[in-house]
């Protein structure tokens, strides 16, 4: 089995971040193929660059030209999972969705705890979207951006540590949801920290891709994620635009 895990900012050290999480959780025979977007930002935490990565990402797996059998979006509230779905006849997961979904077999309420706060409102977005924030306790702001997390782990460990207390004392909830595919890898620690649940979207989203894939299972073609009509599509150098 092979799993695409892309990244949807352009920072290479974060793909491998990601991809390293990913291969600690997958099953034996599952290879992990890490996968940075060929243009975009260097951080996505914003609408402009969300929407951007959206672009990038479905450009970045369209151009694989090796078989796969599923493929990961490892943005936490980033756009363009639902065009992926559109282009491909295997599975599509969305790190934001796996997270969520995995949080609520682990107690009544959940937590996200992200990096800046104008990305709150989005993830919020997404999650409503997804039929998942009923569940949601809070969506907190650590307060440190993307690339914070890389130039500074323990302020960062920190700041992230400190809203999920906060989230389990004032919010009640009753599991922490990591709300950044930059954060993967820091579950265990903060886990310890603060004696609940904590979810790394992206080893989520691995074990669910690998499930789905076992069934025989794939995104549903007869009417939502219907492949794109067949049409010009003009001035686009990306491979789904030829």
């Amino acid at each position: 089995m092979r799993i695409l895990v892309v990244n949807v900012n352009t920072t290479e050290s974060i793909t491998e971040t990601i991809a390293q999480q990913a291969r600690a959780v997958a099953a034996p025979g599952t290879e992990i193929v890490g996968l940075t977007p060929y243009f975009g930002a260097e951080s996505v935490e914003g609408n402009f660059e969300s929407y951007l990565a959206a672009i990038a990402v479905m450009d970045r797996v369209m151009a694989y030209d090796q078989p796969f059998d599923a493929v990961i979006q490892a943005g936490y509230g980033e756009h363009g999972r639902e065009g992926l779905q559109e282009l491909l006849n295997v599975p599509v997961v969305d790190i934001t969705e796996a997270a969520a979904s995995t949080a609520m077999f682990l107690g009544h309420a959940y937590s996200v705890v992200t990096t800046l706060d104008r990305t709150v409102p989005l993830i919020e977005d997404r999650l409503r979207l997804a039929g998942l924030y009923q569940r949601c306790a809070s969506v907190r702001a650590s307060g440190m951006a993307v690339l914070a997390l890389e130039q500074d782990p323990l302020a960062a460990m920190e700041a992230i540590v400190r809203q999920a207390e906060l989230a389990i004392s004032e919010d009640k909830a009753e599991v922490i949801c990591l709300g950044c595919g930059g954060m993967a890898g820091l579950d265990e620690q903060i886990r310890q920290r603060t004696g609940v649940p904590v979810v790394d979207g992206v080893t989520a989203a691995v074990t669910i891709a690998e499930s789905l894939v076992r069934l025989g299972l794939s995104t549903s073609k007869i009417r939502t994620y219907a492949t794109p009509r067949a049409k010009k599509v003009v001035g686009w150098p990306g491979k789904f635009g030829r």
